[in-house]
Parts: C-alpha cells; sequence; structure tokens
C-alpha cells in the first residue's frame, strides 16, 4: 500500500523577519481534507560540544528572552548565510562565544528540536585537542555581551540534564550522547557527514529564490 505523500496545495508568506520567517501551508491529510499548517522557517544552526583532556565540557550562561531566563548551553550560533559550512560556523562560534580553537572534530548528533512547527535544524559538533584563544570581541551589544562561562565535568553536566537545570534541547542532546559514547573507538561522524534535515527554506526566501 502506497504512502500518503502530503500534498501541499498553496502556501502563504505571513511574516520574514531577521533569523526566522513564517509561512502557512495548505496540507492534503490522508483522508482527503485539507489541514493549514503554520511553519517557523529557520536558517539552521551548529552547537558545540568542547571536551577537553579532564572531560570537562564547556558550557555558557545566556539570557535567551523567550523563555525570559538565562540558559546553561553549549556554545552555538546560526548558519549566517546560505551554503556556509557547519564546521565553519561551528570554528567561530566556539572562538566567538568560548576563547577556543580545537583540533579535533567531529559530528556529535543532529537534533530537529520541534518537528511539529519548525524546520529548524541544529547540528551539534565535538571539539577535542583544546587550545584558549580569548574570546573574540564583535562588538555586539546583545545577549551574548553578557554571556559568561565555566567548564563542568561531563558527569555533572549529564546530572544537571537529569535534574531539569539544562534544559536546551541541544545541549541535551549533545552532553547525552558525549556520556553515551564516552570511550567509544569509533568516534563521531566525518564533519561533512551528510545532513538531509538543514533547512534551505528561509535561506532561499530572503535570496529570492523561494
Amino acid at each position: 500500500m502506497a504512502r500518503h505523500e502530503f500534498e501541499v496545495t498553496a502556501s502563504k508568506e505571513i511574516y520574514t523577519g531577521r533569523v526566522m520567517a513564517l509561512r502557512a501551508d495548505e496540507v492534503v491529510m490522508p483522508g482527503g481534507r485539507t489541514a493549514v499548517r503554520e511553519i517557523v522557517e529557520h536558517p539552521g544552526a551548529v552547537a558545540i560540544l568542547a571536551l577537553d583532556a579532564d572531560d570537562r565540557v564547556m558550557l555558557i550562561h545566556q539570557y535567551r528572552h523567550a523563555v525570559q531566563r538565562r540558559l546553561w548551553e553549549l556554545p552555538a550560533g546560526l548558519l549566517d548565510h546560505a551554503g556556509e559550512i557547519p564546521l565553519d560556523a561551528a570554528q567561530r562560534e566556539l572562538g566567538e562565544e568560548a576563547g577556543l580553537t580545537a583540533q579535533e572534530w567531529s559530528v556529535l548528533v543532529d537534533v530537529v528540536p520541534s518537528a511539529g512547527f519548525t524546520d529548524e535544524a541544529v547540528r551539534v559538533f565535538l571539539a577535542r585537542d583544546l587550545t584558549e584563544s580569548g574570546r573574540v570581541d564583535t562588538g555586539a551589544d546583545d545577549e551574548e555581551s553578557d554571556l559568561t562561562t565555566r567548564w563542568v565535568s561531563l558527569s555533572v553536566a549529564v546530572r544537571m540534564v537529569l535534574a531539569g537545570t539544562i534544559v536546551n534541547a541541544a545541549t541535551v542532546a549533545g552532553l547525552l550522547a558525549a556520556h553515551a559514547t564516552a570511550g567509544s573507538p569509533a568516534g563521531g561522524r566525518p564533519v561533512d557527514a551528510p545532513w538531509p534535515d538543514r533547512p534551505t527554506a528561509f535561506d532561499a526566501r530572503k535570496n529570492g529564490t523561494a
């Protein structure tokens, strides 16, 4: 029996902002009726689990206005432009937010945090063989200018996840993945591993190719 294809019969742009867009799709359901699905388009993002020789993880404490409080997170950032190489973005964010460079990189885990209404996807990298480089001053007067950093042992960070102290989705996934694979000889995936869920709609809209 053929599986239903969920055809989109119409799509309407509702809003386009600096870091997201909102559209409404009319989608044919299995029974034949048409339903409206509101979708937040996202440029995609990277996060970095920087793990030092003592199995400590670099965490940042940053204000997030959507929840109106500071959250413990991995260093992370948006893919700034269409076609940006995710590893390049990860290296940039690790330097800007944590003041670190890394010699060893791999893909730890990919996360689609809320597929019910957004195409946001986050690629979490594992970074090792770290060197302190000093945080990069981007001159921005925003939430990042207020963030603080802390080294936390991986085991303690996992306990913070299970206690509900760490709730950021990419950070939770990255920490649990690192804990699950600790000591594994296989390591992570290559830095250029396929990423089929990387979003494209927002960049296409900004560039007028949607």
